[in-house]
């Protein structure tokens, strides 16, 4: 993100290019400035929208009292400011470095930031970061939250109490199986919550179709598991032996039966007579 006027920059690294983590990112790099500009620009993006904004971006830009402008397909010279930022980070800030992580990324790449916006800029004469007051002056104030940002989603806990976020798996306490969880994902974690208690939390994973999976989760099925077949085995067995019992029940005729079937009764009884 580079402010029209002072060219001051700030930046981060996402884990997609899709609305929710563009949002996420948006509202940080907006956190980081401490304002919102009255316009946000953006390049024909898919998950900001094309030719109109997708709804969760309206909400946003709502929210913010800003306005988001989609710029036509095929159009250097509205995106300059961005483009010429892009070139200067690949030949400034990427060659001969390496990094550990997504976060380790965005650590150095926030530190080398601060010496980039100390530079003086050849077109300006000046340095951004003498300039981003005048900037943030014209800038509206930032709202105290941004509700329904981030990935989120209410289902049902199926048998392998795993639930997905992006195109990843991830692990949640099986005593939740069969119940309603809601899923919340931010650029760092996925949590899970059922009935407002914490059922699983995880490090959000960047790389696609991945299985994360809690040991705790792994021990509490397992616990569950033995659990559910000492029931079903002693169970099983009083339920054969009740029924062995009631067919024992059965199988006592009373003598009479007998006496009856065989004509004896009758001949006792007139003999008596």
């Amino acid at each position: 993100m580079t402010c029209g006027y002072s060219r001051f920059t700030v930046g981060r690294m996402l884990p997609t290019r899709k609305t929710p983590d563009l949002l996420l990112g948006t509202w940080s790099l907006l956190s980081q400035l401490g304002g919102v500009p009255r316009r946000l620009i953006w390049d024909n993006e898919p998950g900001i929208g094309r030719r109109r904004v997708t709804e969760p971006v309206a909400v946003f830009a709502g929210t913010l009292a800003t306005k988001v402008v989609l710029l036509p397909p095929r159009d250097p010279e509205s995106k300059g400011l961005v483009e010429r930022r892009n070139r200067f980070f690949e030949t400034s800030f990427m060659p001969g470095r390496s990094f550990a992580s997504p976060g380790d990324f965005n650590a150095q790449f926030s530190d080398w930031l601060v010496s980039a916006n100390g530079r003086v800029v050849r077109t300006l004469k000046a340095r951004p970061v003498d300039l981003l007051a005048a900037d943030k002056d014209a800038m509206l104030p930032m709202p105290p939250a941004v509700l329904h940002l981030g990935w989120r989603n209410h289902v049902r806990l199926g048998r392998d109490y795993y639930v997905r976020v992006d195109t990843s798996d991830y692990s949640v306490n099986p005593i939740a199986i069969g119940a309603r969880v809601d899923v919340t994902a931010d650029l760092d974690n996925v949590r899970v919550r059922h009935g407002g208690r914490m059922v699983a939390e995880h490090v959000r994973r960047w790389a696609r179709g991945m299985t994360v999976t809690d040991p705790a989760h792994v021990s509490a099925a397992a616990v569950l598991r033995q659990a559910y077949q000492h029931s079903v085995q002693h169970g099983g067995a009083r339920t054969v032996a009740s029924g062995l019992q009631g067919a024992d029940e059965g199988m006592v005729r009373d003598l009479g039966d007998y006496d009856r079937a065989f004509g004896l009764q009758a001949q006792g009884q007139a003999g008596q007579s």
